[in-house]
Formats: structure tokens, C-alpha cells, sequence
């Protein structure tokens, strides 16, 4: 999956990478701790068409030589590729049950795409894939009610142009719990967390 590296191609990540990883690193640990909570980060990214400033900026955060990343199709093969490697040195996987972390698209969401990710198992289920959802916008789709760990009664988000099968897939592996994958959702510079342990609803069920 290596596609060769065009420097002169090739867009910025973090201009002051210390500060700009911390920050955000800041900003995911209250989103995480707190689902449903809309947070800004990469505001200053411009990565290559494709990712998105939240989706880019919470891979210059996590992602290292020892994270494998899986890419969806249309992603792989061009300037989102040769960036990662370029910025992050992380390894790509065409094998989903391996990823560390997913990154895809709304548009990209395939029935069952989300079931052949990396569940965990009793001794570690942190090894769970994280999916990096890119979504066009946070506040634009229907309302669904979060509940669980980490909220204090009810969150509501509303991100737009996901598919019916995402969610439902995803309730089938929250019935499964300690077991199942951590959902980012990215939209331009925003982001919200929806953890394993999060229940979902849609509102006026």
C-alpha cells in the first residue's frame, strides 16, 4: 500500500507540532470522557482533499509507526496516503480486523463495514478499532439521544449523511460490550466521541 512520496504535492501538517498535538490530545480526552460533547480542533490544517481538519488533526495526534491505519478505498493510493506516511510514519493495512485506527467517509460506509473492525477481546479490549467517520456536518441530521458513562442524563447530536446500517450495526456491537469500536465523528474542525459504551436513540422513539 505504499504509494511513492511527491514532496512538492505534499501539504503541512502541524505548524508547531508539540503544541498544536497537545492541544488536541486535550480537547479528545473531553470529548471522549464526555460523548456527545462537540469539540474544534485542527482549525489551522489544510490537508489534502478527502480528510478533513478533524479527521487530520486527530491522526498528527495518535497515529505513529506503531499504528496500523486503515484507509477506506478511495482514500488510499494518493495525497492523503503520501501525507500520512509523511507526517506520522504510521504503517496502512488493507486488512480492517488489524486497523488501530479506520478512517472513511460517510460515503463510504458499506453494510457491515463496521463488524469487520477489530472488536477487542477479554484481555485487551483497548486493541478495539477506533473509526474516524467523516460526516459533512454535526447539527444537519436527524436527532439522536445519547446515554451512558460519561453523561450526565441525555446528549443530543445530529450529524448528517450517515446510513441507517451504520447505526444499527453499531447498537448490534454495543450489545456486545466490553467488546465493540470507539466512533469519532468529524465534520471540517469538529468532532464528536461516541465510545463503545454509549447507547443511541433516535429522538421521539
Amino acid at each position: 500500500m505504499n504509494a511513492p512520496l511527491n514532496l512538492a504535492e505534499l501539504r503541512p501538517g502541524f505548524s508547531e507540532p508539540v503544541r498544536e498535538s497537545q492541544s488536541v490530545f486535550r480537547a479528545l480526552l473531553t470529548a471522549t470522557a464526555q460523548p456527545g460533547t462537540r469539540v474544534e480542533l485542527g482549525k489551522a490544517l489544510t490537508p489534502p482533499v478527502g480528510l478533513n481538519q478533524a479527521a487530520a488533526a486527530v491522526l498528527l495526534t495518535l497515529a505513529d509507526q506503531d499504528t496500523l491505519v486503515w484507509l477506506e478505498p478511495s482514500l488510499r493510493g494518493g495525497a492523503i496516503e503520501s501525507w500520512l506516511r509523511f507526517h506520522t510514519s504510521c504503517p496502512l493495512t488493507d486488512r480492517t480486523e488489524e486497523a488501530a485506527f479506520a478512517v472513511v467517509s460517510h460515503t463510504g460506509l458499506a453494510p457491515q463495514l463496521l463488524s469487520g473492525f477489530n472488536q477487542g477481546d477479554a484481555k485487551y479490549p483497548d486493541l478495539a478499532t477506533t473509526a474516524i467517520v467523516m460526516v459533512p456536518d454535526l447539527e444537519a441530521g436527524p436527532n439522536l439521544l445519547l446515554e451512558g458513562p460519561g453523561i450526565e442524563t441525555i446528549a443530543e447530536i445530529a450529524p448528517q449523511g450517515l446510513p441507517d446500517s451504520f447505526w444499527s450495526e453499531r447498537a448490534d456491537l454495543v450489545a456486545h460490550f466490553q467488546f465493540g469500536i470507539d466512533v469519532m465523528l468529524c465534520a471540517e474542525a469538529a468532532l464528536v466521541s461516541i465510545p463503545r459504551t454509549t447507547r443511541i436513540q433516535t429522538k421521539g422513539e
